[in-house]
C-alpha cells in the first residue's frame, strides 16, 4: 500500500496498520525517499533551501574562539560569521554581554512591548508518522474534530476574556481537516479576532491564497529539525516525510499572499546548534528576498507526549536557550521572537525583558476544552493534548504579570482599513 494513502483512521490499532508501523520502524527499504515530492505537492524555484543546508552542513562550532565571540559583540551590524559565533560554546561565558546586547536591540525596534495570543485546536487527527509527535496516526489517543458550532464556540469563551489574537491549529490530516474547513474557521475567526494565524499541513501556493482570502494573516510551519538525514529518521510515513516541501512552506505561503511568516526547529531532535543557525538562516534569506513579509522564529523544546515518556528536553537547558535566543535577537534585530507555553513561566517572564517579543497566554492543547480550562467546566467529549505545557498561566494572569514587570501587554496594533 502506497504510504501516503495509508491512513489510521481508527483509534484502535488493526493489526494491519500494526505491521506497517512495525515494517516502517525496521525496515528503512519499505519508507518512501524523503526528498522526493509527491503527486500535486507545487515545486517552486528557488535557492534559499540549498543556501541554508550549505551553511548548516560546513558549520563547525567549536572552531570559534571567544577572539571571535568579542569581535562579533562589538559589530554594529551582526553578520552571518558573527552569528555562527554567538551560537557556539565560545559565546557561553559572554551570556550576560549577549543579554545586554540583545535588550537593547529589542528596545530599539520593539520598544517596551510584548504581544499576546491564544492557540486554538481544532482537530487532533494526523496522517503522518513522526516518532516525536503526540498527534501521530499510530499513537492510541482520544481523536477529536471540532464542529464548526464548537469551533465558534470556542472563540466566544477566548475571545470573551479580551484576547484579539488567535493561532488556529490541526492535526496533519487533510482528509479530517478539509482546505475548506480550515478556511470556514478562519471566516469565523475573522468575527472574533483582528488577527489570525495558522498552524497546519503545508499546502501548495494557491491554498495559502484562498486562506488569505477566507481571513489567516500568517502561517507557522515547523522545520521540526534542518538535519535531511535525521529528518528521514524522525518522520516515518505521510506527506509530512517529504522535506524539501515542509522546507518552501513559508515560501509559498509568501507567494500566496500572506502577510506574515514563521519558522522554527524543535530544539532537541538534532544537534541543536545547527538547527538553530539554520531555523535564523531561513529567516535570514526570506527576508532578503521578500522584504515586505513579517518574519518571526519559534524556539520550542521537545516536551513530553501521551503515550511516550522518552521524549524530554534533555540536551537543550534553558541557559543554552537563553544563549540561542539572545543571539537570534541580535542576527535579526527586525524578527518577532515566540516563547510558548512549553517553557515555564519563571523563563518566560525573564526573556520577554531580553529578547523574545510574544507569548502565549490561556494555553491548551488539548481539542475543545477552552470552557473548561476558562470556566471550571469539564468538557464530556474532547481530543488529547499533543504535549504537555509547562506555563499554565490564564490571559488575565499573564496580561497582570507582564505589566507588573514594567513592559506594555499588546493584544493588537493592526489599523484596517476598508
Amino acid at each position: 500500500m502506497p504510504q501516503n494513502q495509508f491512513y489510521v483512521d481508527s483509534d484502535k490499532l488493526t493489526k494491519q496498520a500494526l505491521d506497517h508501523k512495525h515494517r516502517l520502524e525496521y525496515d528503512p527499504s519499505s519508507r518512501t525517499d524523503h526528498m522526493a515530492y509527491m503527486e500535486g505537492m507545487e515545486q517552486i524555484s528557488s535557492d534559499i533551501m540549498d543556501k541554508v543546508l550549505t551553511q548548516m552542513q560546513s558549520y563547525d562550532y567549536e572552531s570559534y574562539t571567544d577572539a571571535d565571540v568579542q569581535r562579533a559583540l562589538m559589530h554594529e551590524t551582526c553578520s552571518v560569521e558573527d552569528f555562527k559565533a554567538l551560537l557556539s560554546p565560545a559565546a557561553a561565558p559572554h551570556l550576560e554581554e549577549m543579554a545586554a546586547k540583545a535588550k537593547l536591540e529589542t528596545g530599539r525596534h520593539f520598544g517596551n512591548t510584548v504581544y499576546l495570543f491564544t492557540p486554538l485546536y481544532i482537530a487532533n487527527y494526523c496522517e503522518n508518522y513522526c516518532v516525536y509527535c503526540g498527534f501521530n496516526c499510530y499513537n492510541d489517543i482520544s481523536r477529536k474534530k471540532l464542529t464548526l458550532e464548537e469551533i465558534e464556540h470556542e472563540m466566544k469563551v477566548i475571545a470573551d476574556s479580551g484576547m484579539e489574537e488567535i493561532l488556529l491549529l490541526t492535526g496533519e490530516s487533510r482528509k479530517m481537516s478539509s482546505l475548506s474547513y480550515i478556511g470556514s474557521a478562519c471566516k469565523l475567526a475573522a468575527k472574533y479576532f483582528r488577527n489570525t494565524g495558522l498552524e497546519i499541513y503545508p499546502v501548495n501556493s494557491g491554498d495559502y491564497r484562498y486562506l488569505h482570502e477566507c481571513g489567516a494573516d500568517y502561517i507557522t510551519v515547523f522545520q521540526e529539525t534542518y538535519d535531511a538525514d535525521q529528518y528521514e529518521k524522525l518522520h516515518l510515513m505521510g506527506h509530512k516525510r517529504v522535506f524539501p516541501y515542509r522546507f518552501e512552506a513559508q515560501e509559498r505561503a509568501i507567494l500566496g499572499g500572506m502577510r506574515g511568516v514563521a519558522c522554527s526547529a524543535l530544539l532537541g531532535l538534532s544537534d541543536y546548534r545547527k538547527d538553530a543557525l539554520a531555523s535564523a538562516l531561513h529567516v535570514y534569506y526570506l527576508q532578503r528576498k521578500y522584504p515586505h513579509v513579517e518574519y518571526s522564529l519559534s524556539c520550542p523544546r521537545l516536551r513530553p507526549i501521551v503515550n511516550n515518556d522518552k521524549i524530554n528536553p534533555r540536551d537543550v537547558h534553558e541557559t543554552q536557550l537563553c544563549q540561542i535566543l539572545c543571539a537570534y535577537r541580535i542576527f535579526l534585530p527586525y524578527a518577532g521572537i515566540t516563547v510558548s507555553s512549553r517553557e515555564q513561566g519563571r523563563f518566560r517572564d525573564g526573556i520577554v525583558k531580553i529578547a523574545a517579543t510574544k507569548v502565549s497566554a490561556g494555553v491548551s492543547t488539548g481539542i475543545g476544552d477552552h470552557e473548561s480550562k476558562y470556566h471550571g467546566t469539564k468538557e464530556a467529549d474532547t481530543g488529547d493534548e499533543q504535549f504537555e505545557i509547562s506555563d499554565n498561566r490564564s490571559f488575565d494572569r499573564m496580561y497582570e504579570d507582564i505589566a507588573s514587570a514594567g513592559l506594555q501587554p499588546v493584544l493588537n496594533d493592526y489599523i484596517y482599513v476598508s
